[in-house]
């Protein structure tokens, strides 16, 4: 487990000493700790085509087109023909998430969800497996015979992007290929809204069976919204989901106003920690909220400048760490902001999956709490039931930074972790 920033050394444990054993591949739940994550599998086909190729295949322009599984064979046939692919992404916002943890954090994640049993070369499987971190563990994935999901994003000559969806066999993930025991022993389960709009698919009963296990066995939960219609379509079932089962959401400034119907990020952050412990919310070139609860007791004044918006003085406890609410005898609401790290890149590439990014920041930072105090349980760290081993504040800058490397990159997920040391920061930071 590599831990995110500098420590001091009063917390200092000896991560780096060698082990008895060799190191499994497999998750050992009594042993490891990790994170898993729910998803639907898809793979990103990114593609320059002609006009004429939209009109071929009866695409839309510029629209988001389902389309059946021998129409997409078809299309990426005559791609792979043509030579127009210009990148393959493996994809999924959790599958992007616990890839990014699993580099991070160097150690291992769970993936639930569906994987063609039979793999060819260049088969959107193929390429899923060969864009994930081989730290993340895929031996709970169910076999399926067709093929897991493919998004083809075609790009005409002027720029328009237009999108070919085929959904495959992504939604065919059962409750009975929920193992049990890996999310009871689990620092955190992590899943999506999208399941929700799949009435009549596996995929949503095997979502909420994960989040009921999780549940029983309290392992916090975390849930992404996925998109703003997403959440508008389905915001009661959601509601009532996010009250029952959810300790940590996710989102971005659209999908906190469909939720809450207010538009001003702090407002709705409140609002939202009603029902949970924990809100991350982006909100592009404004920056990054990250809100929550702590004990009143242990609570701790920022030595950053004071801000104030829709509510006074926010960010006054943003030193504090992290809990769940009920856990505290007197919580009160943390709120903390930053803005775009360095001020965000002179060119943005790319944005699909920069949330995901500041989301495994998070995550990283709630395992490693659940390693030291598994290891070192009588540390200073842990005299209340802290749910992460940072304070607010920074874990804010960790995800702003995280997600600020897929804002440079096109990719949606990591290729490798931060480096040791950043240029950005002055020498005097690793001296001290």
């Amino acid at each position: 487990m590599k831990f995110p920033g500098r420590r001091k050394l009063k917390h200092y444990f000896p991560v780096s000493q060698p082990k008895p054993i060799l190191p499994s591949i497999d998750v050992q739940p009594d042993k490891d700790t990790y994170i898993v994550g729910l998803d639907e599998t898809i793979v990103d086909v990114v593609a320059n085509v002609s006009e004429q190729f939209l009109t071929q295949f009866k695409i839309q322009k510029g629209l988001s087109n389902l389309v059946d599984a021998n129409t997409a064979s078809a299309i990426y046939g005559e791609l792979a023909a043509q030579e127009c692919i210009s990148d393959h992404f493996a994809g999924g916002t959790i599958g992007n998430t616990i890839h990014n943890y699993s580099v991070l954090a160097d150690d291992k994640s769970v993936l639930l969800g569906v994987m063609s049993a039979n793999i060819t070369l260049g088969s959107p499987a193929y390429h899923y497996i060969c864009h994930t971190s081989s730290k993340v563990d895929m031996n709970h994935l169910q076999g399926v015979a067709g093929d897991i999901g493919r998004g083809i994003t075609l790009i005409t000559p002027d720029g328009e992007r237009t999108f070919a969806i085929a959904p495959g066999d992504m939604d065919e993930l059962d409750a009975q290929h929920i193992p049990e025991n890996i999310i009871a022993g689990s620092a955190a389960l992590v899943t999506c809204a999208y399941p929700l709009r799949h009435q009549g698919k596996p995929i949503k009963q095997a979502m909420l069976a994960a989040l009921e296990y999780a549940h029983q066995h309290q392992v916090p939960t975390v849930l992404t919204l996925g998109t703003q219609h997403l959440v508008e379509e389905n915001k009661d079932e959601l509601l009532s989901l996010i009250k029952r089962h959810v300790n940590v959401l996710a989102m971005n400034e659209l999908e906190a106003e469909a939720l809450t119907g207010l538009s001003d990020p702090l407002q709705a952050a409140n609002q939202i920690l009603e029902y949970v412990d924990i809100v991350l919310l982006t909100a592009g070139q404004d920056g990054m909220y990250l809100c929550g609860h702590t004990d009143d007791k242990v609570k701790r004044e920022t030595s950053n400048p004071i801000k104030s918006g829709s509510l006074a003085d926010f960010n006054r406890w943003e030193f504090s760490r992290p809990m769940l609410r009920s856990a505290c005898h007197n919580p009160i609401k943390v709120f903390s902001h930053i803005d775009p790290y360095m001020g965000g890149p002179e060119k943005i590439r790319n944005t699909n999956g920069a949330g995901d990014a500041a989301l495994s920041a998070l995550l990283h930072d709630i395992s490693a709490n659940h390693y030291h105090k598994e290891s070192l349980p009588n540390s200073s760290k842990h005299v209340a039931p802290f749910l992460a081993y940072s304070s607010f504040a920074q874990i804010c800058k960790y995800a702003n930074r995280v997600s600020y490397e897929i804002l440079v990159q096109n990719a949606p997920r990591l290729s490798r972790g931060l480096p040791e040391r950043e240029d950005s920061l002055e020498e005097a930071y690793w001296e001290r």
